[in-house]
Order: C-alpha cells, then sequence, then structure tokens
C-alpha cells in the first residue's frame, strides 16, 4: 500500500495461495464475513523466494476493527502480521472500486473511486479525462509511490482497458 494511505491500523494475512484470483476471492471472503467498511483498502502483494505465494493486506480506519479482524481472521486459521508486506500492492477493495463497472471517462472512474491517477502502458502522456474506458468489471491499481495507480492499454475506437484482463489465458494452455 501506498505511504499516504497506510494507516498504523494495516496487517497482512498469509493464506498460503499461489494464484491473484484466488487471492481475490478470498480478500472479497474475508471482508464480507469481517463485514469491512466500504473505505477499506484490501490488497494483493506477491511474495517470492524459495516459497514462492500471495499474500493479503488490509487497511483498517481504527485500532478496534484491527483487533476484531486479527481475532477472527486468527480464529479461521489464517496467519495474520501487522503493517503491510510492502509498498506496491495491487488494490482489489479500495473506496469506489464497487462503481468501476461498464464503460467511463477517465475522468469519471478517478472522480467515483480512490484512484489517483491513469497511466497508458507504453505512452509517457496521460489520457485525456474524456477518454473512454472499457472497465471490464475488473480494475486492479496498483500502488506507485503512494499514490493508487492504474495502468491501462490501447483498445478499439480510441478507448482503453485495464492491462490487467480479469480472466487471463495461463501460461500454455493450448499445449
Amino acid at each position: 500500500m501506498g505511504p499516504a494511505r497506510v494507516t498504523p491500523y494495516a496487517l497482512t494475512v498469509d493464506p498460503g495461495i499461489g494464484q491473484l484470483r484466488a487471492a481475490d476471492h478470498l480478500l472479497h471472503t474475508l471482508a464480507a464475513e469481517l463485514a469491512l467498511p466500504e473505505d477499506v483498502f484490501g490488497c494483493t502483494h506477491l511474495v517470492r523466494g524459495e516459497r514462492p505465494r500471495v499474500v493479503l493486506s488490509f487497511a483498517l480506519p481504527s485500532e478496534p476493527l484491527q483487533r476484531t479482524a486479527v481475532e477472527r481472521l486468527t480464529g479461521l486459521g489464517h496467519t495474520v502480521a501487522s503493517g503491510v508486506p510492502d509498498r506496491v500492492g495491487r488494490a482489489v477493495l479500495y473506496p469506489g472500486a464497487a462503481s468501476l463497472t461498464g464503460t467511463m471517462t477517465v475522468a469519471e472512474l478517478l472522480s467515483r473511486s480512490a484512484i489517483d491517477r491513469v497511466t497508458v502502458l507504453g505512452t509517457p502522456e496521460r489520457p485525456a479525462p474524456g477518454t473512454p474506458l472499457a472497465t471490464r468489471d475488473h480494475v486492479r491499481p496498483q500502488w506507485q509511490d503512494g499514490a493508487l495507480v492504474l495502468t491501462a492499454m490501447p483498445a478499439m475506437g480510441g478507448a482503453l482497458v485495464p492491462f490487467e484482463v480479469p480472466d487471463p489465458t495461463p501460461c500454455c494452455a493450448d499445449h
């Protein structure tokens, strides 16, 4: 998570998951089970090394909510640590995420969510505010230098789409 948005009430959950899609699903499930408010940030973080995996982090608005979350997550058998594992998490839960469906302009996306800016892959300039962005109902910005940034790529008709696709084809799927 970005340093500007990290609260002292952040925590990391290590469920031992190896896939982003499963981690996304677990983030949503845990947020629902814990009845977390919509202003919570929930991110995935890739852990490399001898045991590669995806860990989850939550930035919570208060100490009582953090304490309750730790108790409930530990009770569910999860390994929980305080803080976030790094500053470059991939945001799955963030304010406004649920409203980013269908096609909207870059300006609408920025005004409806906690996303700070949109960049276009391979282009140094930011897209114009009126540029259409087809969300594909899957918007996963990442923390970069304390800002929540959505990387997009050009699509047909002058529109943009998020760089991360909702249903990626596994490597070597046709072999």
